[in-house]
């Protein structure tokens, strides 16, 4: 994710742009319809990713002058992964990428076996330094 933060005004010129699904301050959602769009035209038309984005009516000063190429190697993946169903679903899930409760429960899981490993670890050398010692 980039470090960029846009203004108010960049964001309602991001929104009133038809191929964004949604714009926030950090990120922006670009459309299903412009995702396909978008690798169609770089595989058939040889575009470079700039040109795409620039024709589709986004300002490169805004968005990043890599986003463009970013964001079509990925989207590029997925339609060689998925085709163009995987373009127009979210991939991100409902957590909007954010690990799951599983996960976090899996992480908990293995920590908590850490632990118990180390505090036996540290009981075997403790054990282990009073032998020597008589």
């Amino acid at each position: 994710m980039s470090k960029r933060i846009y203004s108010t005004d960049q964001i309602k010129a991001l929104g009133d742009n038809p191929n964004v699904a949604k714009c926030s301050n950090k990120s922006i959602t670009f459309s299903k319809e412009f995702k396909i769009k978008a690798v169609k035209a770089y595989y058939q038309g040889g575009q470079s990713p700039n040109m795409i984005f620039k024709e589709a009516g986004f300002d490169l000063n805004v968005i990043g002058r890599y986003t463009p190429k970013f964001r079509l190697r990925d989207w590029k993946k997925i339609y060689k992964a998925k085709g163009e169903k995987g373009l127009a679903t979210e991939s991100r899930g409902k957590n909007g990428g954010r690990r799951s409760k599983d996960k976090q429960s899996t992480d908990m899981e293995y920590l908590q076996a850490k632990i118990a490993y180390l505090e036996a670890e540290n009981n075997f050398l403790k054990n282990l330094k009073t032998k020597n010692k008589t």
